[in-house]
């Protein structure tokens, strides 16, 4: 399968309603942060209908994504509560990692 065959088959759907979990934002709020219509996401997430790549762009944007991470062929396998965490570890520095740690075996010794 092509390249151009894979984009078209993509579950842009299940891929937004992904990362809007990871965010936790509501569809509505989505929908409302890029200028569309509520019932334009719930489509586009029961797959529906497609997102035109200005609407995909302003949801990518809405979301903390790029294009490039959207389309990326590996598929998250952490749960969004996990990746949530995940990407807000990503953010602390070295020190505050190191605390987040000790705090994580503290919490987990009980």
């Amino acid at each position: 399968m092509n390249i151009i065959q894979d984009v078209i088959e993509m579950n842009y759907g299940r891929r937004i309603k992904y990362f809007r979990d990871v965010v936790g934002i509501s569809a509505n709020a989505l929908a409302k942060e890029v200028c569309l219509d509520p019932t334009t996401i719930y489509k586009i997430e029961a797959n529906d209908s497609k997102p035109s790549l200005g609407s995909l762009e302003r949801i990518c944007e809405a979301l903390g994504i790029t294009l490039a991470q959207f389309f990326a062929e590996e598929n998250p396998e952490l749960e969004p509560e996990l990746r949530r965490l995940l990407d807000t570890a990503k953010k602390l520095s070295s020190e505050q990692m190191e605390y987040l740690q000790k705090l994580l075996e503290s919490i987990n010794k009980d």
